[in-house]
């Protein structure tokens, strides 16, 4: 059993986009949602949260569930995602599709920091700002959380957080490890950036 599993959500509408199947928009050639798996080779299991549409994008081995309802929004998709790793696992990536340039080498330092007592460490970005579907949590604590919450559809994440011991970890600038897309000027930025930094 792997020490830390992978639950990414791919769900929304991306209406910023057009309506367009975010995470299978190609940065540098390859899927984000593809790009974002890359970067937990090692997580067991990697659950992604998103439409059944995904199914045919997915390598093998990697599991694809649906929140309920469906578009319920990210406490939503985390709790149906987390549904499927197993009590014994001790951490819990939570991540964005739509993260190009996440790497092995930041999740790591991510897993390595929930320690001392953090219940997540989360990746912070050059402003300073938490970005919680960049995290790695305690499995016993995100699980204790979803349940205070009770049902989850529609929640925001910091309902999730709150109270919730924290560990706030840099990410890379070159490219941003936390850089997301949601429009189109995302996408080009971050194809001249993957054309600047192919690894």
């Amino acid at each position: 059993m792997a020490a830390f599993a992978a639950v990414v959500l791919a769900g929304g509408t991306a209406r910023r986009l057009g309506g367009l199947a975010k995470p299978a928009l190609p940065i540098g050639g390859r899927p984000m949602l593809l790009r974002v798996l890359d970067a937990v080779p090692g997580a067991s299991p990697r659950v992604v949260v998103g439409p059944s549409s995904l199914a045919g994008l997915l390598p093998g081995g990697v599991l694809l569930t649906r929140e309920e309802p469906p578009d319920g929004g990210p406490v939503a998709g985390l709790a149906a995602g987390v549904r499927l790793v197993p009590d014994e696992v001790a951490q819990v990536a939570v991540l964005s599709s739509d993260l190009p340039f996440l790497s092995p080498t930041v999740l790591g330092g991510l897993c390595a920091a929930v320690t001392g007592g953090a219940d997540v460490a989360v990746l912070v970005d050059d402003k300073g700002r938490r970005q919680w579907l960049c995290a790695v949590w305690r499995r016993a604590s995100l699980a204790g959380r979803l349940a205070a919450l009770g049902e989850p559809g529609g929640l925001p994440m910091w309902q999730l957080v709150g109270g919730v011991a924290v560990r706030d970890v840099a990410g890379r600038s070159d490219p941003p490890s936390w850089f997301d897309c949601d429009t189109d000027d995302d996408l080009r930025r971050a194809e001249e950036w993957a054309d600047a930094d192919p690894g």
